[in-house]
């Protein structure tokens, strides 16, 4: 079990030019307070490589990580009214590609079979000709690319739980069929997209599941997604790799969306996502995206270390009435559910 960390993730910090701004150094340093608390976990701590600006290319265009580099270099400053970046920004961004990158060559080298980066910025919302959503480069797409294009993977899946929809990857990989890309996040909130009707384009269509959700959805709703919709797609696809975007601001206590988990509740998707990565004979990597409520954001990354490293079960629950079952007649085209 490897945490991957780097101090860089500290000095990015866009409250320097953002008062106030949400995507604060705190968030880490309330989660690694929580995790010395419990002794790591018995996890083993490394830090995180630099990603070469050739492995984030990878994903994003060499134009992109230029002008990252540039602001940076420059001072930084706002690249929209929500994502900014200081002098330190951009190493803090390559740690957190090269983060994941390191993971996924400790899970498919047989290093370990579970892995969790605890570094920022977040990614996900990282286009790749754009960066947004507090996100400068999707690391978890990163490690998903390097995963395919070096390291002998087939096929991936990326889970992306945060409340939000993971554009960025979606964008990356919605002409791939090697790539399932499956969000759960809530409708009508920031970035707009994550449709339900959008299910990926050409050899990609039916290998990316969009499953919003609406205002107020809590666990019976978002467990159900995972364990009737997602889970059977997954398994049916045979990943070679599990990877999650793990943001955690679907927690009741986040400030910037309006759904219903608990800390538990990560914990049980959690077990759901260990249990398939144990079925398939495959390895599990975690990517920290969003969560801004420190409190809760750190339990509920200690709670879902815990259970990806074997704490608890995955309790099995029945469909949930509306929304599962229109996702499964949505998702059924293109698999056997």
């Amino acid at each position: 079990m490897l945490y991957f960390h780097h101090p860089s993730s500290l000095e990015h910090d866009p409250a320097t030019l953002m008062p106030g701004h949400p995507e604060a150094p705190g968030r880490l340093v309330a989660i690694e307070r929580e995790l010395e608390a419990r002794d790591w976990l018995g996890w083993e701590r490394r830090l995180a490589p630099a990603a070469s600006e050739a492995e984030v290319e990878l994903v994003h265009s060499a134009g992109h990580v230029a002008e990252i580099r540039r602001l940076c270099a420059g001072g930084g400053g706002a690249i929209d009214g929500d994502t900014y970046a200081v002098p330190a920004s951009y190493e803090a961004a390559l740690r957190a590609a090269g983060g994941a990158g390191a993971m996924v060559r400790a899970l498919l080298g047989g290093e370990a079979s579970v892995g969790f980066c605890g570094l920022r910025p977040p990614g996900h919302h990282a286009e790749p000709e754009r960066a947004m959503g507090f996100c400068l480069f999707d690391s978890v797409a990163i490690g998903a690319e390097l995963a395919i294009r070096e390291l002998g993977a087939d096929r991936v899946f990326v889970l992306d739980w945060d409340v939000h929809h993971g554009n960025g990857t979606a964008e990356a990989f919605r002409h791939r069929a090697d790539v399932l890309f499956a969000s759960i996040h809530q409708g009508g909130i920031f970035p707009g997209t994550g449709a339900a009707e959008d299910l990926g384009s050409g050899e990609g269509e039916g290998y990316t599941l969009n499953l919003p959700v609406p205002a107020g959805a809590g666990e019976e709703i978002w467990l159900s997604l995972l364990e009737h919709v997602v889970l059977p797609v997954a398994t049916g696809f045979a990943p070679d790799l599990i990877l999650i975007s793990a943001g955690f601001d679907a927690h009741r206590a986040d400030p910037l969306a309006d759904c219903q988990l608990e800390t538990a509740s990560f914990s049980r998707m959690a077990c759901h996502v260990r249990d398939l990565a144990t079925a398939s004979g495959v390895p599990v990597g975690a990517v920290l995206e969003g969560g801004y409520e420190p409190a809760a954001l750190a339990a509920s990354v200690a709670a879902t270390m815990a259970a990806l490293a074997g704490e608890g079960e995955a309790a099995s629950i029945a469909p949930e009435a509306e929304l599962t079952p229109a996702a499964i007649a949505n998702v059924a085209r293109y698999w056997p559910l």
